[in-house]
């Protein structure tokens, strides 16, 4: 198991989490879903089902509405299941025997490709409505972002290891501080906060490992402070900062000036030098 699986939450636990959020805001009485492996998508998070003829069905691409959906990236639904002939019908016993008739499928895309497909189903014929069809698509979106968020944090992971097993310390130090930086990047990139809590976590856990003892200090820096002066410790300019933090110039040097003040330096060199001594900085 290699770091980064120890790091990385677990896709299916977000993947739960939206399924029971369709449920409470859209009212639809039946959710399932599951991820995507080898273009095989497999059941395995339900919600409002009776039976467990769906409980960890494997459904290749293009079979069935899932499997479709799967190879389409697409969303797509069947008003009623049973005669649509939209579908192949190979899992016809365990939807029917679970009373299902109308159904939608939407594809989580990453990447151009299928990584999780959630449904909504109800037990009457007829179209779901678009409170529904909207609830489900955002939660898609959400799930979306939140698996490429975490797909960038493995991949630079990864390059950490392979280039610690190969570099001195000082390189792989040096890697430290780029991974923290670009960590405290993506976190102001996501509106979720469960993801950007998770990366800023990763973050500090860097500064952690990087630091030589803990240090007796009252400076603290706010979580601004801080992506400020990360991207300012790669070499950043000001504006270069602003850009990748989504802010504007003058918003960057005004928290440079915070940050001088709290350290009591006078130049952006010293304070990033300043804060790595203070173990506020990886």
């Amino acid at each position: 198991m290699s770091r980064s699986d120890l790091l990385r939450p677990r896709d299916s636990d977000a993947l739960r989490s939206e399924l029971r959020r369709i449920a409470a805001v859209s009212g639809v009485p039946v959710v399932f879903g599951g991820e995507v492996s080898a273009h095989t998508l497999r059941l395995s998070e339900f919600h409002g089902t009776r039976t467990r003829g769906l409980d960890g069905l494997l459904i290749p691409s293009r079979s069935g509405l899932g499997g479709r959906v799967m190879d389409q990236c697409t969303p797509a639904a069947v008003s009623d299941y049973g005669s649509s002939r939209y579908i192949t019908h190979d899992y016809d016993r365990p939807v029917l025997s679970e009373g299902l008739r109308s159904i939608l499928a939407v594809p989580v895309v990453v990447g151009g490709a299928s990584r999780a497909v959630m449904y909504a189903a109800v037990r009457e014929r007829g179209p779901l409505g678009d409170r529904v069809a909207d609830t489900m698509v955002q939660a898609s979106k959400r799930l979306s972002q939140e698996f490429a968020i975490r797909d960038e944090v493995d991949r630079r992971v990864d390059m950490l290891e392979a280039h610690s097993q190969s570099a001195g310390s000082t390189v792989a130090t040096e890697i430290l501080r780029e991974l923290h930086a670009e960590l405290r990047t993506l976190s102001t990139s996501t509106t979720e906060a469960a993801v950007r809590e998770k990366l800023t976590l990763l973050s500090d856990r860097i500064t952690d490992a990087l630091r030589a003892a803990p240090i007796d200090t009252d400076v603290t820096l706010t979580a601004r402070e801080s992506d400020v002066l990360a991207q300012i410790a790669l070499g950043c300019t000001n504006a270069q900062a602003a850009e990748r933090l989504s802010l504007r110039p003058e918003t960057v040097k005004s928290y440079l000036r915070t940050v001088m003040t709290k350290t009591g330096t006078r130049t952006r060199h010293e304070a990033v030098v300043a804060a790595r001594k203070l173990g506020l900085l990886p």
